[in-house]
Protein backbone atom coordinates (compact mmCIF):
# COMPACT_ATOMS: atom_id res chain seq x y z
CA UNK A 1 0.00 0.00 0.00
CA UNK A 2 1.41 3.37 -0.93
CA UNK A 3 1.24 6.07 1.69
CA UNK A 4 -1.17 8.07 -0.47
CA UNK A 5 -3.38 5.57 -2.29
CA UNK A 6 -4.47 2.24 -0.81
CA UNK A 7 -3.65 -0.59 -3.19
CA UNK A 8 -3.78 -4.33 -2.62
CA UNK A 9 -5.85 -6.81 -0.67
CA UNK A 10 -7.39 -5.55 2.56
CA UNK A 11 -9.39 -7.80 4.83
CA UNK A 12 -12.71 -6.48 6.08
CA UNK A 13 -11.82 -8.10 9.36
CA UNK A 14 -14.30 -9.84 11.60
CA UNK A 15 -14.37 -8.79 15.26
CA UNK A 16 -14.17 -11.60 17.85
CA UNK A 17 -16.25 -11.23 21.02
CA UNK A 18 -15.81 -12.46 24.56
CA UNK A 19 -18.53 -14.38 26.44
CA UNK A 20 -19.77 -10.95 27.65
CA UNK A 21 -20.04 -9.83 23.99
CA UNK A 22 -17.17 -7.37 24.40
CA UNK A 23 -14.49 -7.05 21.72
CA UNK A 24 -11.86 -9.75 22.32
CA UNK A 25 -8.77 -7.65 21.72
CA UNK A 26 -6.00 -10.29 21.96
CA UNK A 27 -7.85 -12.62 19.58
CA UNK A 28 -8.48 -9.74 17.19
CA UNK A 29 -4.78 -8.80 17.09
CA UNK A 30 -3.83 -12.44 16.52
CA UNK A 31 -6.32 -12.63 13.64
CA UNK A 32 -5.02 -9.42 12.06
CA UNK A 33 -1.44 -10.68 12.25
CA UNK A 34 -2.48 -13.98 10.68
CA UNK A 35 -4.23 -12.20 7.79
CA UNK A 36 -1.12 -10.16 7.03
CA UNK A 37 1.01 -13.30 7.20
CA UNK A 38 -1.36 -14.89 4.66
CA UNK A 39 -0.74 -12.05 2.22
CA UNK A 40 -3.12 -9.21 3.07
CA UNK A 41 -1.65 -5.77 2.46
CA UNK A 42 -3.70 -4.41 5.31
CA UNK A 43 -6.63 -4.72 7.67
CA UNK A 44 -9.84 -2.77 7.08
CA UNK A 45 -11.20 -3.04 10.60
CA UNK A 46 -14.45 -1.69 11.99
CA UNK A 47 -16.45 -2.02 8.83
CA UNK A 48 -19.73 -3.76 8.10
CA UNK A 49 -18.20 -7.23 8.44
CA UNK A 50 -16.52 -6.13 11.66
CA UNK A 51 -19.92 -5.22 13.19
CA UNK A 52 -18.63 -1.67 13.75
CA UNK A 53 -22.07 -0.12 14.09
CA UNK A 54 -22.77 -2.40 17.04
CA UNK A 55 -19.88 -0.83 19.00
CA UNK A 56 -19.54 2.38 20.96
CA UNK A 57 -16.98 5.05 20.17
CA UNK A 58 -14.82 3.89 23.10
CA UNK A 59 -14.99 0.26 21.97
CA UNK A 60 -14.01 1.19 18.43
CA UNK A 61 -11.07 3.21 19.74
CA UNK A 62 -9.95 0.28 21.92
CA UNK A 63 -9.96 -2.12 18.95
CA UNK A 64 -7.85 0.20 16.78
CA UNK A 65 -5.46 0.96 19.65
CA UNK A 66 -5.04 -2.76 20.34
CA UNK A 67 -4.09 -3.37 16.71
CA UNK A 68 -1.39 -0.68 16.81
CA UNK A 69 -0.14 -1.79 20.24
CA UNK A 70 -0.11 -5.37 18.95
CA UNK A 71 2.48 -4.45 16.35
CA UNK A 72 0.36 -3.95 13.23
CA UNK A 73 1.94 -1.12 11.25
CA UNK A 74 -0.39 1.91 11.31
CA UNK A 75 0.04 2.25 7.52
CA UNK A 76 -1.60 -1.18 7.12
CA UNK A 77 -4.73 -0.22 9.07
CA UNK A 78 -7.86 1.23 7.45
CA UNK A 79 -10.38 1.75 10.26
CA UNK A 80 -13.98 2.67 9.62
CA UNK A 81 -14.68 6.03 11.26
CA UNK A 82 -17.91 7.16 9.59
CA UNK A 83 -20.94 7.26 11.88
CA UNK A 84 -24.21 9.17 11.88
CA UNK A 85 -23.12 12.16 14.00
CA UNK A 86 -20.38 14.40 12.63
CA UNK A 87 -18.71 15.06 16.04
CA UNK A 88 -18.28 11.31 16.64
CA UNK A 89 -16.89 10.77 13.14
CA UNK A 90 -14.41 13.57 13.89
CA UNK A 91 -13.49 11.99 17.25
CA UNK A 92 -12.88 8.56 15.71
CA UNK A 93 -10.88 10.06 12.83
CA UNK A 94 -8.71 12.21 15.11
CA UNK A 95 -8.09 9.17 17.32
CA UNK A 96 -6.87 7.20 14.31
CA UNK A 97 -4.52 10.03 13.31
CA UNK A 98 -3.20 10.21 16.89
CA UNK A 99 -2.09 6.58 16.52
CA UNK A 100 -0.34 7.24 13.21
CA UNK A 101 -3.20 5.74 11.21
CA UNK A 102 -3.68 8.26 8.41
CA UNK A 103 -6.12 6.46 6.08
CA UNK A 104 -9.69 5.89 7.24
CA UNK A 105 -12.77 4.47 5.56
CA UNK A 106 -15.76 6.74 5.94
CA UNK A 107 -19.40 5.85 5.58
CA UNK A 108 -21.75 8.73 4.80
CA UNK A 109 -24.14 9.74 7.60
CA UNK A 110 -26.71 7.01 7.03
CA UNK A 111 -29.80 7.62 9.13
CA UNK A 112 -31.57 10.23 6.99
CA UNK A 113 -32.52 8.90 3.58
CA UNK A 114 -32.94 10.81 0.35
CA UNK A 115 -30.41 13.46 1.35
CA UNK A 116 -29.27 15.82 -1.40
CA UNK A 117 -25.88 15.72 -3.03
CA UNK A 118 -25.22 19.12 -1.43
CA UNK A 119 -26.03 17.63 1.96
CA UNK A 120 -23.74 14.65 1.41
CA UNK A 121 -20.91 16.91 0.24
CA UNK A 122 -21.44 19.20 3.24
CA UNK A 123 -21.25 16.29 5.70
CA UNK A 124 -17.91 15.04 4.39
CA UNK A 125 -16.55 18.60 4.06
CA UNK A 126 -17.52 19.39 7.65
CA UNK A 127 -15.64 16.34 8.93
CA UNK A 128 -12.46 17.15 7.00
CA UNK A 129 -12.52 20.79 8.08
CA UNK A 130 -13.13 19.92 11.75
CA UNK A 131 -10.38 17.28 11.78
CA UNK A 132 -8.07 19.90 10.28
CA UNK A 133 -5.10 17.61 9.67
CA UNK A 134 -3.18 17.47 6.39
CA UNK A 135 -2.18 13.85 7.05
CA UNK A 136 -5.79 12.67 6.68
CA UNK A 137 -6.58 10.34 3.78
CA UNK A 138 -10.20 9.25 3.29
CA UNK A 139 -11.50 6.19 1.47
CA UNK A 140 -15.21 6.72 0.80
CA UNK A 141 -17.52 3.80 1.59
CA UNK A 142 -20.26 3.18 -0.98
CA UNK A 143 -22.61 0.47 0.30
CA UNK A 144 -26.10 1.70 -0.60
CA UNK A 145 -27.74 -1.67 0.10
CA UNK A 146 -26.91 -1.08 3.80
CA UNK A 147 -26.60 2.68 4.14
CA UNK A 148 -29.31 3.65 1.62
CA UNK A 149 -27.09 6.69 0.97
CA UNK A 150 -25.16 6.17 -2.27
CA UNK A 151 -22.05 8.22 -3.05
CA UNK A 152 -22.38 9.48 -6.63
CA UNK A 153 -19.45 10.36 -8.87
CA UNK A 154 -20.50 14.02 -8.87
CA UNK A 155 -19.95 14.23 -5.10
CA UNK A 156 -16.59 12.46 -5.39
CA UNK A 157 -15.55 15.01 -8.00
CA UNK A 158 -16.52 17.94 -5.75
CA UNK A 159 -14.73 16.49 -2.72
CA UNK A 160 -11.54 15.83 -4.67
CA UNK A 161 -11.60 19.38 -6.04
CA UNK A 162 -12.29 20.97 -2.65
CA UNK A 163 -9.77 18.82 -0.70
CA UNK A 164 -6.94 17.84 -3.08
CA UNK A 165 -5.11 14.75 -1.88
CA UNK A 166 -7.53 13.94 0.95
CA UNK A 167 -10.10 11.72 -0.78
CA UNK A 168 -7.85 9.02 -2.22
CA UNK A 169 -10.18 6.09 -2.89
CA UNK A 170 -13.51 4.34 -2.55
CA UNK A 171 -14.65 0.98 -1.30
CA UNK A 172 -17.48 0.10 -3.68
CA UNK A 173 -19.61 -2.60 -2.07
CA UNK A 174 -22.65 -2.19 -4.30
CA UNK A 175 -21.53 -5.12 -6.47
CA UNK A 176 -21.86 -3.10 -9.68
CA UNK A 177 -18.70 -3.65 -11.73
CA UNK A 178 -19.81 -1.08 -14.32
CA UNK A 179 -19.91 1.64 -11.65
CA UNK A 180 -16.39 0.72 -10.50
CA UNK A 181 -15.09 0.77 -14.09
CA UNK A 182 -16.66 4.20 -14.58
CA UNK A 183 -14.90 5.51 -11.45
CA UNK A 184 -11.54 4.09 -12.61
CA UNK A 185 -11.91 5.89 -15.95
CA UNK A 186 -13.30 9.15 -14.56
CA UNK A 187 -10.81 9.61 -11.72
CA UNK A 188 -7.24 8.63 -12.71
CA UNK A 189 -5.13 7.90 -9.65
CA UNK A 190 -8.20 7.39 -7.45
CA UNK A 191 -8.07 3.97 -5.76
CA UNK A 192 -11.20 2.00 -6.64
CA UNK A 193 -11.44 -1.02 -4.32
CA UNK A 194 -13.92 -3.86 -4.84
CA UNK A 195 -16.09 -4.66 -1.84
CA UNK A 196 -17.00 -8.15 -3.11
CA UNK A 197 -14.35 -10.86 -3.35
CA UNK A 198 -15.29 -12.26 -6.80
CA UNK A 199 -14.97 -8.77 -8.35
CA UNK A 200 -11.27 -8.31 -7.49
CA UNK A 201 -10.09 -10.10 -10.63
CA UNK A 202 -12.36 -8.36 -13.19
CA UNK A 203 -11.72 -4.99 -11.51
CA UNK A 204 -7.92 -5.42 -11.60
CA UNK A 205 -8.17 -6.13 -15.31
CA UNK A 206 -9.86 -2.71 -15.70
CA UNK A 207 -7.31 -0.77 -13.66
CA UNK A 208 -8.72 -1.16 -10.16
CA UNK A 209 -6.58 -0.79 -7.02
CA UNK A 210 -7.55 -3.94 -5.13
CA UNK A 211 -10.24 -5.01 -2.71
CA UNK A 212 -11.60 -4.68 0.82
CA UNK A 213 -13.60 -7.85 1.30
CA UNK A 214 -15.21 -10.13 3.85
CA UNK A 215 -14.31 -13.59 2.58
CA UNK A 216 -10.66 -12.55 2.85
CA UNK A 217 -10.99 -13.62 6.48
CA UNK A 218 -10.84 -17.14 5.02
CA UNK A 219 -9.18 -16.87 1.58
CA UNK A 220 -6.59 -14.12 2.01
CA UNK A 221 -3.83 -16.12 0.33
CA UNK A 222 -5.91 -16.75 -2.80
CA UNK A 223 -6.91 -13.08 -3.09
CA UNK A 224 -3.28 -12.00 -2.66
CA UNK A 225 -2.23 -14.45 -5.38
CA UNK A 226 -4.86 -13.04 -7.74
CA UNK A 227 -3.79 -9.46 -6.99
CA UNK A 228 -0.10 -10.12 -7.64
CA UNK A 229 -0.44 -12.43 -10.66
CA UNK A 230 -3.61 -11.42 -12.55
CA UNK A 231 -1.61 -9.92 -15.44
CA UNK A 232 0.92 -12.77 -15.80
CA UNK A 233 -0.12 -15.02 -18.73
CA UNK A 234 2.02 -17.87 -17.38
CA UNK A 235 -0.03 -17.86 -14.15
CA UNK A 236 -3.48 -17.62 -15.76
CA UNK A 237 -4.53 -21.18 -14.87
CA UNK A 238 -3.45 -20.71 -11.25
CA UNK A 239 -5.22 -17.34 -11.08
CA UNK A 240 -8.45 -18.88 -12.41
CA UNK A 241 -8.14 -21.72 -9.87
CA UNK A 242 -7.66 -19.23 -7.05
CA UNK A 243 -10.64 -17.23 -8.34
CA UNK A 244 -12.78 -20.39 -8.34
CA UNK A 245 -11.85 -21.06 -4.70
CA UNK A 246 -12.67 -17.47 -3.74
CA UNK A 247 -16.07 -17.63 -5.45
CA UNK A 248 -16.86 -21.00 -3.87
CA UNK A 249 -16.01 -19.75 -0.37
CA UNK A 250 -18.00 -16.55 -0.93
CA UNK A 251 -21.01 -18.60 -2.08
CA UNK A 252 -20.70 -20.89 0.93
CA UNK A 253 -20.68 -17.87 3.26
CA UNK A 254 -23.76 -16.41 1.56
CA UNK A 255 -26.16 -19.30 2.15
CA UNK A 256 -27.02 -18.09 5.67
CA UNK A 257 -26.47 -14.58 7.14
CA UNK A 258 -22.98 -13.63 6.04
CA UNK A 259 -21.29 -12.35 9.21
CA UNK A 260 -22.58 -15.28 11.26
CA UNK A 261 -21.50 -17.69 8.52
CA UNK A 262 -18.01 -16.23 8.24
CA UNK A 263 -17.62 -16.40 12.01
CA UNK A 264 -18.77 -20.03 12.11
CA UNK A 265 -16.33 -20.90 9.32
CA UNK A 266 -13.48 -19.07 11.05
CA UNK A 267 -14.27 -20.84 14.33
CA UNK A 268 -13.92 -24.15 12.54
CA UNK A 269 -10.69 -23.10 10.83
CA UNK A 270 -9.01 -21.74 13.99
CA UNK A 271 -10.55 -24.11 16.54
CA UNK A 272 -11.57 -21.09 18.63
CA UNK A 273 -15.30 -21.34 19.29
CA UNK A 274 -15.48 -17.78 20.61
CA UNK A 275 -15.46 -16.64 16.99
CA UNK A 276 -19.10 -17.73 16.65
CA UNK A 277 -20.41 -14.90 18.86
CA UNK A 278 -22.10 -11.80 17.43
CA UNK A 279 -23.59 -8.81 19.22
CA UNK A 280 -27.38 -8.45 18.84
CA UNK A 281 -29.31 -7.64 16.76
CA UNK A 282 -27.06 -9.99 14.77
CA UNK A 283 -27.25 -13.59 15.96
CA UNK A 284 -25.08 -16.66 15.65
CA UNK A 285 -26.16 -19.46 13.36
CA UNK A 286 -28.32 -22.15 14.91
CA UNK A 287 -26.68 -25.55 15.47
CA UNK A 288 -28.60 -26.88 12.47
CA UNK A 289 -27.56 -23.99 10.20
CA UNK A 290 -23.97 -24.32 11.33
CA UNK A 291 -23.93 -28.03 10.60
CA UNK A 292 -25.35 -27.47 7.12
CA UNK A 293 -22.90 -24.64 6.41
CA UNK A 294 -19.81 -26.51 7.54
CA UNK A 295 -20.81 -29.71 5.73
CA UNK A 296 -20.88 -27.83 2.41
Amino acid sequence: MSSLHPTGVFSAALTPLTADLEPDLPVFVEHAQRLIAQGCDGIALLGTTGEANSFSTAERQSILAAAVEGGIEPSRLLPGTGVVAIPETVTLTRHALSLGVNTVIMLPPFYYKGVSEDGLFAAYAEVVERVGDDRLRVVLYHIPQMSAVPIPASVIERLRARFPGTFTGIKDSAGDLANMEMLVERFPGFAVLAGADPLLLPLMRKGGAGCITATSNLVAADLAFIFHNFADPSKSAEVEAAQARVVAKRNQASRFPQMASLKAMLAKETGHQGWTRLRPPLLSLTAEESAQLLAA
